[in-house]
């Protein structure tokens, strides 16, 4: 889920955003053609693939190229995508191994104490006594929770788990992130 780079920001990361464009966010990956009548193979990276439906417009490759999904339907443990104006296996092969964005800004919501990883990325992290401690470079998914990797003021990396007895609270607003460090979280200089 990383944004499209800007080649007009020269002076920013790659991926990163100018100010006032939008931000994109990585759903899927178009694989191969499926069929002769210009449907495609789409891994799913997003939690909501019930969004990628008939009448939704989509983002293609690093250029974001607005496209409409015509139709869309599940076939074996990859999603079945056609495009309008894409009406046959060949034109569907030229988007072969492209990335499909949304917009962050249409995103569906989340409950209340849920965030998307696009949220908490840059993010500062401080210890709930009060020490800044880092800025949050990553997460990594793993089968029990996920875990937030910290870029520490002294240069090193921590990888704080995300359970509710290490992350005390998240405030967006602010950018901030409050942590209990539990004993072997972070190493001694």
């Amino acid at each position: 889920m990383t944004p499209g780079e800007n080649s007009s920001q020269s002076s920013l990361p790659a991926g990163t955003p100018g100010d006032g464009e939008p931000v994109f966010l990585a759903v899927g990956k178009l694989r191969r053609p499926h069929g002769v009548r210009g449907e495609i193979q789409m891994d799913i990276y997003t939690d909501f693939p019930e969004r990628l439906t008939a009448g939704v417009t989509v983002f293609i490759g690093e250029d974001h190229t607005p496209i409409l999904i015509s139709s869309s339907r599940w076939h074996q443990d990859s999603l079945l995508v056609a495009f309008r104006d894409i009406n046959d296996r060949d034109e569907a092969g030229t988007l072969r191994n492209s990335i499909v964005y949304v917009r962050a800004d249409e995103i569906p919501p989340l409950e209340e104490g849920e965030y998307y990883h696009h949220e908490l990325i840059g993010l500062g992290v401080k210890d709930e006594n009060g020490p800044y401690l880092g800025v949050i470079t990553g997460i990594l998914e793993t089968g029990a929770n996920d875990i937030l990797v910290v870029q520490l003021e002294n240069g090193k990396e921590a990888l704080l788990p995300m359970t509710d007895e290490v992350v005390l609270s998240i405030d967006l607003m602010d950018g901030m992130v409050s942590v209990h460090l539990l004993p072997g979280l972070l190493l001694d200089d």
